[in-house]
């Protein structure tokens, strides 16, 4: 790209870094610890694929120790490097402190294509990857707990899962050494749709904050609001899928192959339905089709949602998105400079650090239930009910009216484990908005929301590494 700045990764999340920490207090070399990846592994393995040997590259980083377990996605991909891995593990630590999950951050990733490998093959590979963690000690319950990314799913999860407890027999605590698990290896439910869900919840919250709306020129809520989702894989498919039921119109979806647009609204699961049926999102009856995926971003809409990879929007494209809020559901699709250029044009960019912790709150959640050893829901559900139930019937005694039979089915619903996760979902999204908006209000030099976000999140690290007594 002509005039692209060329930049790492973990150099932006450190400039970031930087441009927050002097709104907080802490002495330098605490700071200086925080920033740094306190453990990184790299490794080649060989595993034979066909008649021949290939030597697969594979890093695993932890960024920091504040809190143990560590905790973070690993993800098969071509563009994976060392630069890369740290920036995400770098993020994993500050994700986890904005929304209160106690882990510390950490992030892997094995560079190949797994499009081109059999799933015979993809699983020699991941349990190759997982048996080298294993010897260095760098996969556990309380050490360090991986969950899927790009590239990965339940699939490899279980592959994992597998190859650990073979190698560690009798551990009980043994499932939650990883998350994203299917559900009949101890997964949760609720697990798949929570990235998409949270990006939701997070930019729902915002919606709610007559001050923020007013300034951005909008109405309060979800309602009416038109948005673009740049990704159709699981993210972007569940963030369009709750933004759709909550009122809002997807007018645009977006692919690599290309985008489709429909200012009446598309539908994310007639869509999905009809790539799966061709191969591509183009085509699809009723919309428009845009042949270059990018020119999507730079339709007019409320609310854009980039659900795809890093850096799609930079210095060069910046300048011609036409949109009232950005959140960013994958992880580092701006970059510093088109920070800049969206604080200066009073574009709300929702920071991926928190916005796309859905996921690793509901990993948090699992690997509870994996310690716990017993479902959520199980133990309440049915006093929940009857309990209800009793309440009801009093109620019509007093009242002498029958309640609708579909109300009473809600009344007396009692929790399933999917209800109680979207529940701390939900709960944890709109707390860690509230706090980052807060913090961004208590200070008018604070640039913006990303700016926020990291000074809450240096200031829980710290305290932890205060109160740990490394530092005085």
């Amino acid at each position: 790209m002509s005039g692209q700045q060329e930049y790492s990764f973990f150099d932006a999340v450190v400039k970031s870094f930087d441009k927050a920490a002097k709104f907080t207090n802490w002495d330098p070399g605490l700071l200086e610890q925080i920033k740094q990846c306190n453990s990184v592994y790299r490794m080649h393995f060989p595993v034979k694929i066909g008649d021949r040997i290939e030597v697969v590259k594979a890093y695993r980083v932890q960024h920091s120790h504040h809190k143990t377990p560590c905790k973070g996605g690993i993800r098969f991909a071509t563009s994976v490097n060392l630069d890369e891995v740290m920036a995400l593990a770098a993020l994993m630590t500050y994700k986890c402190a904005i929304v209160n999950v106690p882990f510390g951050g950490a992030k892997g990733g094995i560079n190949i294509d797994p499009k081109k490998y059999t799933p015979y093959e993809l699983e020699k590979i991941t349990r190759r990857y997982t048996h080298e963690l294993i010897k260095k000690n760098f996969i556990g319950p309380g050490t360090d707990v991986p969950a899927p990314d790009y590239g990965t799913g339940e699939r490899e999860m279980s592959w994992i899962l597998d190859t650990y407890t073979s190698m560690k027999p009798g551990e009980i605590d043994a499932l939650g050494c990883v998350t994203g698990k299917p559900v009949t290896q101890g997964g949760v439910r609720g697990r798949r749709e929570a990235t998409g869900l949270g990006v939701y919840y997070g930019i729902r919250e915002i919606t709610h904050m007559p001050e923020v709306m007013q300034r951005l020129g909008l109405s309060e809520g979800i309602e009416g609001k038109r948005v673009i989702v740049q990704g159709m894989g699981n993210v972007g498919y569940h963030a369009a899928k709750f933004f759709r039921q909550g009122g809002a119109k997807i007018i645009a979806l977006a692919e690599y192959e290309g985008a489709i647009a429909n200012p009446d609204g598309l539908n994310e699961e007639e869509v999905f339905q009809h790539r799966k049926k061709t191969g591509s999102i183009l085509n699809f009856p009723g919309a428009i089709n845009i042949e270059n995926s990018s020119a999507a971003l730079e339709m007019e809409c409320d609310i854009l949602i980039p659900a795809a990879l890093e850096n799609v929007i930079n210095h060069e494209n910046a300048p011609r998105i036409k949109t009232k809020i950005i959140g960013e559901a994958a992880n580092g699709p701006l970059t510093p400079e088109a920070d800049e250029i969206f604080i200066k044009k009073g574009i709300l960019v929702v920071p991926d650090m928190y916005l796309n912790a859905g996921g690793v709150t509901v990993s948090y959640f699992e690997w509870l239930k994996n310690l716990s050893h017993v479902r959520y829901g199980r133990m309440e559900k049915r006093f929940t009910e009857n309990l209800n139930s009793n309440i009801l019937a009093q109620l019509e005694n007093l009242t002498a009216k029958k309640v609708a039979q579909k109300d009473r089915e809600n009344i007396m619903h009692g929790p399933e484990e999917a209800d109680l996760v979207y529940s701390g979902l939900e709960e944890t999204m709109i707390t860690a908005t509230r706090e980052i908006m807060d913090c961004w209000h208590s200070n008018k030099d604070i640039p913006d929301m990303r700016t926020a976000a990291y000074v809450v999140a240096i200031n829980k690290v710290g305290t932890s590494y205060a109160e740990l007594g490394i530092f005085p």
